[in-house]
């Protein structure tokens, strides 16, 4: 059945509503600093936008978070040059707050909108799908699965205790430790426009980029001199997760190396996609639904740093997921992430397990006061199961590489204000490749980007 409360419109109410709540002036503050705080509540929020050239891109989409697919994807087609949003950063606007209520004990919480500022619209992914629907890949605007899915806090929204003794203890929709860790080590701290990270949310969701932040979920860390570590439970049976979530983290600086070890465990993970033309014409079907791949998925990652304290520093990062068909399958016919409906459901996408392998590893150089030079190189190496051990584009199944290579120069004038310009090249090979227009894409781009 379709949402026929017109979602769209509750959707633009809510943002309308919340980002006016949130609309609080400068002045209101009384801060020696000029930072956006009274009373331990803080307003911060970034806008990030510039331009973009793609040797094989997709068009823009005023729905998408990444506004365009800065990385090869199946619908990278012809050249195009267009206006770009949130290459460094995800726009953004929100609330935090750290509110002492006794001693050794604080109320804290965080809401995020994150959005589009080419648009004004919430991010929201799904709607990008939706709007693919049908559509042959030649002709798709951007779009691909994610976390955001045009919800007023699309970011993390949490509230709970913190302790120095006792540690921190939230509840509500939290970033995971995955996207923490993945964020902390990646040297382009995942940015969209030059990072495979960023740009594809398959790694810090522990395999599918819904869960890249998890609702209904509980956040326990505890830091204890220089190690910490950290549990994450999500109770799923929602309407926007069905299945159990666990992530455990432990880490620790040992003076200038910093390593970091994650466990990550999903059940139902859900990965959104467009409708076919032949569901479309599917009798009954609503054209503003979606198709759904079902899995259970489990990864365990390790990263580190090296920050000698000078001009320079280097990270990386490797992560293994394997995927499962689900141990309880879902039935077509239930709302997911955002609202959106679910009219078709794979519950069998991997009858032989999928493992999927990611690395990467990249440098920041400060070359002045001012100017950073950052580069990376990212790699995805995937397993074939079919069960029969091919090694070519002939199916999705296949085994499979990804590589990519990044470069981005940042001019920082303030705390505030920098500007940047980059490039990115990756490409697909054999499985990863299969039905992609091409399998490579160079992305350029440069834009500014303001904090506060």
């Amino acid at each position: 059945m379709a949402r026929h409360d017109n979602p769209a419109h509750r959707k633009k109410l809510g943002a309308i509503i919340g980002l006016a709540a949130l609309g609080i002036t400068q002045t209101s503050f009384a801060a020696d600093d000029n930072s956006l705080t009274w009373s331990g509540i803080t307003l911060y929020g970034t806008v990030d936008i510039g331009v973009a050239h793609q040797n094989h891109g997709a068009p823009l989409s005023q729905d998408m978070y990444t506004g365009l697919a800065y990385m090869v994807t199946k619908n990278s087609n012809h050249a195009i040059t267009s206006v770009a949003p949130n290459g460094l950063s995800q726009s953004k606007l929100g609330l935090r707050g750290d509110v002492p209520v006794a001693d050794d004990l604080r109320f804290v919480f965080n809401l995020e909108s994150g959005f589009n500022p080419e648009s004004g619209k919430l991010s929201d992914a799904l709607a990008a799908l939706v709007h693919n629907n049908g559509k042959s890949a030649d002709v798709q605007t951007t779009g691909a699965d994610g976390s955001r899915a045009g919800q007023l806090f699309n970011g993390p929204a949490f509230a709970g205790l913190a302790s120095p003794t006792f540690g921190t203890l939230t509840v509500g929709r939290h970033n995971t430790f995955l996207t923490d860790v993945v964020t902390k080590f990646d040297p382009l701290t995942v940015s969209y426009a030059f990072s495979v990270l960023g740009a594809s949310g398959t790694t810090a969701g522990g395999g599918n980029t819904q869960d890249v932040r998890l609702d209904d979920s509980l956040k326990y860390t505890y830091t204890w001199q220089n190690l910490h570590a950290g549990a994450l439970y999500q109770f799923g049976h929602n309407d926007t997760s069905p299945g159990r979530a666990l992530q455990l983290d432990a880490g620790g600086v040992f003076g200038a190396l910093a390593v970091d070890a994650i466990y990550a465990s999903k059940k139902q993970a859900l990965l959104a996609s467009s409708l076919s033309a032949a569901q479309m014409a599917t009798p009954g079907v609503p054209h503003d639904s979606l198709a759904a791949t079902v899995s259970d998925n489990h990864s365990y990652g390790l990263t580190a740093a090296y920050r000698p304290g000078g001009w320079w520093n280097v990270m990386g990062g490797f992560e293994r997921i394997t995927y499962e068909n689900p141990s309880s399958p879902l039935a077509a016919g239930f709302s997911s992430l955002g609202g959106y409906f679910i009219s078709f459901v794979n519950n069998n996408a991997y009858p032989h397990e999928k493992v999927l392998k990611v690395s990467w590893v990249g440098s920041n150089m400060r070359l002045t006061d001012a100017l950073t030079l950052t580069g990376a190189w990212y790699h995805y190496d995937q397993d074939s199961f079919d069960g029969k051990g091919c090694s070519n584009r002939s199916a999705s199944t296949c085994s499979g590489t990804l590589n990519a290579v990044s470069a981005v120069l940042d001019y920082r004038f303030d705390k505030r204000f920098d500007v940047y310009a980059g490039a990115m090249y990756s490409h697909v090979e054999d499985g990863l490749a299969n039905g992609y227009l091409f399998t490579s894409a160079v992305n350029v781009m440069t834009g500014v980007r303001v904090q506060f």
